[in-house]
């Protein structure tokens, strides 16, 4: 499964900080470590929150797809919409993650 996670996805720059910080690529697999964290913060069995990681990284690479540059805002706000169809309650702990840090 580490194979499939590691997948780069596709090449688009992450403004960062409405570009008071410099870009960044795009890596799938800090958006699965992301998401799997959010999971596993309220208790959901690592199985579980791997699948839905890997689920909502692919609706969000299908997202990506057309776009060269998104900013760190957008790529947050889309993943927190994915992740509400699959756990609810992780997608309210990733969304307030940005805050509490």
């Amino acid at each position: 499964m580490w194979q499939e996670v590691s997948r780069v996805g596709p090449s688009v720059d992450i403004i960062k900080h409405g570009g008071q910080r410099e870009s960044e690529r795009f890596l799938r697999q800090k958006l699965h470590a992301s998401i799997v964290a959010a999971c596993l913060s309220i208790g959901t069995p690592v199985g579980q929150a791997e699948a839905i990681a890997h689920a909502v990284c692919d609706s969000v690479i299908g997202w990506l797809q057309d776009k060269p540059e998104i900013t760190s805002y957008d790529l947050h706000h889309i993943t927190a919409k994915h992740l509400q169809v699959h756990h609810p309650d992780a997608a309210y702990m990733y969304e307030q993650y940005q805050i509490t840090i």
